[in-house]
């Protein structure tokens, strides 16, 4: 397995994740986020403001701008 993913490997990554959980779960809410993130035949998001989100949060990931612990509250 390569140790870094472009950012297209890496939304693929996270749209193949997403699309495992939805298989077990059938949530709306995941189901509508995986539609609005599926590439249409042009190769832009269904919804144009997801590429957009999705390179802000990996700027945020690449700077180590993201806390990942977990909190019980």
């Amino acid at each position: 397995m390569k140790e870094s993913l472009s950012t297209h490997e890496a939304y693929a990554a996270m749209f193949a994740y997403l699309e495992q959980i939805y298989g077990r779960t059938r949530s709306d809410d995941l189901g509508a986020l995986l539609g609005g993130m599926s590439l249409l035949s042009d190769g832009e998001t269904a919804d144009p403001a997801a590429w957009q989100d999705w390179i802000k949060a990996v700027e945020r990931a690449t700077t180590g701008n993201v806390d990942m612990a977990q909190k019980l509250e």
